[in-house]
């Protein structure tokens, strides 16, 4: 058994209206975080302490950062533009996050469930730096569940 290396990956919107090649490519991904929130309970009778009991599940906005592209290349920045310009929001129904091997293989696969767009941020514009232009998109999504690989 080896270490996996978290550095190649992609990210596919399935049900994307416009899906383009690009809308795959990401420089970073996070948010694939879950928790279960603590119910406590009184018992009548014991003031010593509360007995703790699992909740609902609790999960955090997916965080997308790649190079700016236009909305003519990228479905996922029209999709994007729908939302934050027009107020139109389509939910895109599965999102898989998959971590690849050297050969492309998927080793381990997210899915996420019912994804819509809350944040988009453009990075600053700066004549002193030539970097490239980076969007951040933080996405909600209900759920996600971790998809056996064979």
């Amino acid at each position: 058994m080896h270490q996996i290396v978290g550095f190649h990956f992609r990210v596919s919107f399935l049900n994307l209206p416009e899906n383009k090649e690009v809308d795959v490519q990401f420089q970073s991904v996070s948010g694939l975080d879950v928790q279960i929130d603590k119910e406590t309970l009184k018992e009548g009778g014991e003031n010593r302490f509360e007995h703790s009991m699992p909740g609902r599940r609790k999960y955090t906005t997916l965080t997308l950062k790649r190079g700016i592209i236009t909305p003519k290349d990228s479905g996922l920045t029209k999709w994007c533009q729908e939302a934050f310009q027009n107020l139109v929001i389509e939910p895109v129904g599965k999102v898989n996050v998959e971590l690849l091997n050297e050969n492309h293989n998927v080793l381990m696969q997210w899915e996420l469930s019912h994804v819509w767009p809350v944040s988009w941020k453009i990075a600053e514009l700066n004549a002193e730096k030539g970097e490239v232009l980076i969007e951040t998109l933080e996405l909600n999504y209900n759920y996600f569940k971790v998809v056996t690989v064979s």
